[in-house]
């Protein structure tokens, strides 16, 4: 494909290709069509033909090439992989485009301090295990770290200290820089404010300007509600002390926190069936 990619990127091979798909034609025909030298056009030919694009045939003192339609098929599918790949409704590339468009409404709406104040997004989501588990999951660096980012990016720095006026640290980065040579994606310093084990988490958190001073306060509180066997939790954001800079931030939260809270659901569901597994080993191996 590299090959065939490097030949077919030439304006004069490609002038060649467009006339070769209508017929077959000889090199000196060839060489007038496009308006260029015997030499030149041959050149042009064979590496096309070392590509696979075309074929050629000697008849008598005359090389005549065709097109060899296969290999633009392959092309084809190729790109039209491509781009089914990243036209996928449920892609990342669909949910990029969600939060362009959100980015576009919130800069329009920024017009001065204090323009996003009040603003409030709520998320709910059902979770296998119990309050407890679901505790350690949002309290715990080492299991926040699993989730607590939207898609495409990982956590590079975590402080969560699950106390009144505990300290709260979150920086992240995109997933594939594995060595963090690339910017920092994003970094947000808050405090935690009241605490009820199993039940209530109540926290404050500002994303970080470039510049070192906040966006904007979100003032998140989490309710953990028993629901059979799960549990189902309720989040609250409340937005303040917004400033002009905030939008794109404020653009993200629906997107990349509902994002986050997938992951959430997808890790406790994971640990809920090992534990269910695990269980039934062991039952099996008492009988």
């Amino acid at each position: 494909m590299d090959a065939l990619l490097t030949a077919l990127a030439d304006p004069a091979r490609w002038r060649l290709v467009s006339l070769l798909a209508e017929r077959p034609r000889p090199v000196g025909v060839l060489a007038q069509l496009a308006g260029a030298r015997q030499p030149q056009t041959t050149k042009h030919l064979q590496t096309l033909e070392r590509a696979g694009v075309v074929t050629s045939l000697r008849t008598g003192r005359r090389r005549v090439y065709t097109l060899r339609p296969a290999s633009l098929r392959d092309l084809a599918a190729a790109l039209n992989l491509l781009a089914d790949t990243a036209t996928r409704a449920d892609g990342p590339h669909a949910a990029y485009d969600r939060y362009g468009a959100s980015v576009h409404a919130e800069r329009a709406a920024a017009e001065g301090a204090g323009w996003a104040d009040g603003r409030s997004f709520t998320f709910r989501r059902p979770l296998a295990g119990g309050p407890g588990l679901v505790w350690r999951h949002l309290t715990e660096p080492t299991l926040l770290s699993r989730w607590w980012t939207p898609d495409g990016l990982r956590v590079s720095e975590l402080v969560f200290e699950a106390w009144p006026g505990g300290r709260i640290v979150h920086e992240y980065r995109d997933a594939e820089d594995t060595d963090g040579s690339d910017v920092v994606a994003g970094r947000a310093e808050g405090t935690v404010e009241d605490v009820r084990p199993a039940e209530r988490l109540v926290y404050r958190t500002s994303p970080v300007l470039p510049d070192g001073s906040p966006a904007f306060t979100a003032h998140v509180s989490l309710g953990l509600h028993p629901a059979g066997t799960g549990t189902d939790l309720d989040v609250h954001w409340r937005i303040a002390d917004s400033t002009v800079a905030s939008a794109d931030f404020i653009a993200g939260i629906e997107t990349g926190f509902g994002q986050s809270l997938d992951k959430l659901v997808a890790a406790l569901t994971a640990t809920a069936h090992d534990t269910a597994t695990a269980t039934a080993t062991e039952a099996r191996s008492a009988t």
